[in-house]
């Protein structure tokens, strides 16, 4: 279970935070002034600025998309949203009935954030919430003891040769996407790789990766960092076969390659330091991940970068968890491919707490989502200084 070791006995373990004691002080009595009076579920539309096909597990993505969200309003007039769990009718209104009426003071503390297991579907809403009644953006609120301007990379995928199925567009679409992302402001290029697992007769697909990935060096060099990704469907043989078929070329990290597991993940990493890859980072944890395991690996020195989902993680839980990888030396990319409301969410957990080496960039368009004020600019990515996580909801 993802939460185990986070919420014990119904209640949020304490941890460091930005606002540490602040029960009692004037900021945490501000909270226990406002009380949820009305709750409102919903979902917004959006959509990526081009049609995003396969990655290596999963097929075609498409492009206009609905993101499900909660509104928390008080009877002080205050309101905080956020992506919120999928439910039914029925589901939405018991989970109504565990919050309305209650203090915001008593569901969330800005020190360390929710304070039960019941609000985990209202995490990302409440620390908006108190963002807006305390005045201050949510990395504020979490200690502002990372930088506000962080790397963030294009995930914007690149197995676009294989698509549109009925006439496939070839190598030259994903260098034509590969330089939109650089024209948007990435210098970061995440390339899902992987063909050989589901697309591609198996030599193929490892030797189109391999070419894919040399082209993308050839044309952009030193301007850019590649990442790639085998959506756990590389085999550790797969995974250093790429990466001697990539030999001289910078990866920054090798996400994925296969489902995490002690005894790859360790051989993985000797080989890596091994064969010259000692700054290729070996990233896991974020496809239905194994927490026991990927905090095995990262006590042992063998994982290097955690990225477990930001919201289906929880934004508490990553609170309480990233002190614990900072004492392991290991850094942090929540996923969050999806949504820029993810990315954004993530912006403010790196400039709160740091330790996060790279956000996951996601391109979305919507008339009704006003992402806020966060900029991308020659790779980095500024962190919205406006009260909770800066963002609106338009004409809902």
């Amino acid at each position: 279970m993802i939460y185990s070791g986070i919420f014990t006995s119904g209640t949020i373990m304490a941890g460091s935070g930005g606002l540490a004691g602040c029960r009692g002080t004037s900021g945490y009595r501000e909270l226990g002034k406002h009380r949820i009076d009305r709750i409102e579920f919903g979902e917004a539309a959006f959509h990526w600025p081009r049609h995003v096909g396969k990655n290596a597990r999963i097929g075609v993505h498409g492009q206009y998309k609905t993101v499900p969200f909660v509104k928390l309003f008080t009877d002080q007039g205050a309101m905080g949203w956020g992506m919120a769990p999928r439910r039914s009718g029925v589901e939405e209104e018991s989970l109504k009935a565990l919050i309305l009426d209650k203090p915001v003071g008593d569901l969330i503390d800005p020190s360390t954030g929710i304070l039960q297991e019941t609000c985990r579907p209202f995490d990302i809403a409440l620390h908006d919430l108190a963002g807006v009644i305390l005045k201050m953006p949510v990395y504020r609120m979490l200690g502002a003891n990372g930088p506000e301007e962080n790397h963030v990379y294009s995930g914007m995928i690149y197995l676009d040769e294989l698509e549109p199925e009925e006439d496939p567009a070839g190598i030259d679409r994903v260098m034509e996407n590969c330089r939109r992302d650089l024209d948007y402001g990435y210098r970061q290029l995440k390339v899902k790789i992987g063909r050989s697992g589901r697309w591609y007769p198996h030599d193929k697909g490892l030797v189109t990766d391999i070419q894919i990935v040399r082209m993308i060096h050839e044309e952009f060099g030193d301007r850019i960092d590649i990442l790639v990704d085998a959506n756990d469907m590389y085999s550790l043989q797969d995974t250093m076969e790429f990466l001697d078929g990539v030999s001289g070329i910078p990866i920054y990290w090798m996400e994925e390659p296969f489902v995490e597991n002690l005894e790859e993940g360790r051989k993985l990493k000797a080989w890596l330091m091994a064969s010259g890859r000692e700054g290729t980072y070996y990233a896991d944890g974020e496809r239905d991940p194994d927490h026991q395991v990927c905090m095995q690996l990262a006590r042992e020195g063998n994982l290097d970068v955690y990225l477990s989902d930001i919201v289906g993680y929880g934004f508490t839980p990553w609170r309480k968890l990233m002190p614990l990888l900072k004492q392991q030396n290991t850094l942090a990319s929540p996923h969050a491919w999806g949504s820029l409301l993810k990315t954004h969410y993530i912006a403010h957990l790196a400039a709160g707490l740091g330790n996060v080496c790279t956000l996951e960039g996601v391109t979305c368009l919507s008339d009704e989502i006003d992402f806020g004020e966060y900029k991308i600019e020659n790779g980095m990515l500024r962190v919205s200084g406006k009260p909770g996580f800066g963002m609106k909801l338009l004409s809902q």
